[in-house]
This record gives C-alpha cells, structure tokens and sequence, in this order.
C-alpha cells in the first residue's frame, strides 16, 4: 500500500488521516481529538480501522492486504 503524507508548516488541531483509494472521495480513518497520542496509539488506531474498512464491498484493495494488515497488530 502506498502511503502519502501531506505536511504543512501551520500548527493544526486536531490532526485528521484520511484513506483514498485512486480517484475515490478520501475516507476519514482517525483523528487525535487535538490529544497527544503515543505512536503507538496512533498505528493500533489507524491499523483498527483499515481492518473495519476492509470489509466494505467498496474497497477490494484493502480486503486483499487484510492479513497483511492484522500481521502488524
């Protein structure tokens, strides 16, 4: 799975992270509330919710990176 990050030099809180799959309209997969998480709660937070999302008929792409996704948890 490719991964963009987009970076700005404004402070921003919270901070949103979004899934998009080509030219699909961006899914919204976590935001830390303007919170100060771990890294560790943000991965185990983004990991959960690829899982959920892989379920949904509208994203075979992740359905085929699920076990890829659950090995990392």
């Amino acid at each position: 799975m490719d991964i963009e990050v987009v970076t700005s030099g404004k402070q921003f809180a919270p901070i949103y992270v979004f899934y998009k799959n080509g030219d699909e309209e961006p899914i919204p997969i976590y935001c830390d509330k303007g919170e100060n998480p771990s890294i560790q709660e943000i991965c185990a937070a983004l990991r959960n919710m690829m899982f959920v999302l892989s379920f949904h008929p509208k994203n075979p792409a992740l359905r085929s990176i699920r076990k890829e996704i659950m090995r990392f948890s």
